[in-house]
């Protein structure tokens, strides 16, 4: 697949803004350096390592690409880059069912930064016109660049900093979208909850129940063994998401890359495997807030950030954890033993985060909102919305 699109004309739209594709390495790197000089000013945004934005548009680092067209824009204003969007078609997207929320006809367009609402209209228009150039008639936006990666728009909780692999965006950015027609169809929420003293009474008797449940056994990933353990938890991932809003499987390139991608910050008492009867069925993976290391970084690992990095990837402190990821297989979503394993797994962790990383919060997420079981699983800890991610959709 392509990231170009030597066909596509470059469009002037007014006098003043022009935009075009990105074709050349210099093109790419304005491309990327725009949304530091755009978010500099707010406090809570954390700048992305460099080479993390460079592999997540690099057709040879992302398997995406492998099962995705990509085109990338830019508008220059006098010369000046003033804004940026990609418009792109994930072809697994549209041999899902319509009903999941994406299918035939469907493409997206995602990583936009705009430094006025004429450029935003002028940029998403740019977008629109060559997804229907592909036969596209209706886009899912923003998606960045897929459903696996940061999905969605900021449109609650901008007054605080977003934790490891989430956005964050202008609070403008939310009136210009709804003012080119595009209306809510998805919301995708974080919850935010204290964790140095565990949870209620309900809570610890579903768990005790749990530990007597013979057929139950939890055990931590092993590192040394991590190729094994993330294939292990991205196939449960793939069934028991299946059925969910907007999913896309990931292929087995993608397993991979995530697993080669997440190994750095991956310790082995933070991520836990259930099984019953002796199979895989459950997983709940959690994450120190690597943002909290690299938000002062400016996205450079230059001159001594690396070593700064690597020191704390060594002997990780964290306030805050991250559980991105959770899933029990279809087969017992509904059984007595899910929410047994789903509970045991989070105290667990939890007891391990506030020990020996040093954390006193958490964030779930993020959770569809029609997600009526893990809604309930954070509802019953106690936790509240700290961020809503709002993805919406416009027939063109």
């Amino acid at each position: 697949m392509q990231i170009i699109d030597q066909k596509v004309q470059i469009t002037t739209v007014s006098s003043h803004i022009v935009i075009q594709p990105v074709t050349t390495k210099a093109q790419l790197k304005a491309f990327v350096e725009l949304a530091y000089r755009l978010n500099a000013d707010d406090p809570h945004w954390v700048p992305p390592l460099k080479s993390e934005t460079y592999a997540l548009l690099s057709p040879k680092k992302n398997p995406f690409f492998e099962h995705a067209t990509v085109q990338l824009y830019l508008a220059e204003r006098d010369g000046e880059a003033v804004g940026r969007i990609s418009a792109h078609i994930d072809h697994l997207a549209l041999e899902q069912p319509v009903e999941q929320g994406l299918g035939p006809g469907t493409g997206n367009w995602g990583l936009l930064e705009a430094d006025s609402e004429a450029t935003a209209s002028s940029l998403i228009d740019a977008a629109e016109k060559w997804l229907k150039s592909k036969d596209i008639d209706r886009v899912i936006a923003p998606m960045s660049l897929s459903v696996w990666d940061e999905p969605g728009l900021l449109t609650f909780g901008y007054d605080h900093s977003p934790t490891v692999m989430m956005g964050h965006h202008n609070a403008a950015y939310q009136g210009w979208i709804e003012g080119e027609g595009y209306k809510s169809v998805k919301e995708l929420i974080t919850y935010d909850l204290p964790i140095t003293d565990g949870f209620p009474p309900l809570i610890d008797r579903i768990i005790k129940s749990g530990e007597r449940n013979s057929k139950l056994k939890l055990r931590k990933v092993e590192k040394a063994h991590f190729d094994r353990d993330a294939k292990i938890i991205m196939n449960i991932l793939n069934d028991a998401w299946s059925d969910n809003w907007g999913f896309v499987p990931l292929t087995d390139h993608e397993i991979d890359h995530v697993g080669v991608k997440l190994k750095p910050i991956v310790y082995e008492d933070l991520i836990m495997i259930a099984e019953y009867d002796g199979k895989p069925v459950a997983f709940l993976m959690t994450l120190p807030d690597l943002n909290d290391r690299t938000k002062d970084m400016n996205g450079s690992l230059l001159p001594f950030n690396w070593a700064k990095l690597l020191w704390w990837l060594k002997f990780p402190k964290s306030p805050t954890m991250r559980v991105p990821l959770m899933g029990v297989v279809k087969e017992l979503q509904n059984s007595r033993a899910a929410s047994q394993m789903a509970f045991m797994m989070i105290e667990y962790i939890r007891r391990e985060a506030v020990s020996k990383y040093g954390a006193t919060r958490g964030e779930l997420g993020w959770v569809l909102d029609d997600n009526q079981g893990m809604v309930a699983i954070a509802n019953a800890i106690e936790s509240k919305v700290n961020r809503i991610y709002t993805l919406y959709e416009k027939t063109i």
